[in-house]
């Protein structure tokens, strides 16, 4: 399971921004508890299921995890984030 948090700290950003955007939701009342486990099902299939594809699909995990942050954010934002 370690090897599909990658090995790289943008691998590591993906995953801890996506247990702390679910939080946030959760806390603020912007996402209900059905919807965050779907949320929470979904990382666990690209953790858990991707890599026991192959080595190829294992390299997929890290935009997939990014790819769900990028929906959480706009499900719980109701939009970007402006950085500026």
């Amino acid at each position: 399971m370690f090897r599909a948090l990658g090995s790289s700290n943008a691998g590591l950003l993906a995953h801890v921004a996506f247990w702390i955007v679910l939080a946030i939701g959760l806390a603020i009342g912007e996402l209900w508890t059905r919807r965050a486990a779907v949320f929470v099902l979904l990382w666990m299939f690209g953790v858990l299921v991707l890599p026991r594809f192959g080595a190829m699909w294992g390299v997929l995990v890290i935009p997939y995890v990014a790819l769900l942050d990028i929906v959480l954010v706009l499900v719980v934002f109701k939009g970007d984030v402006h950085l500026s």
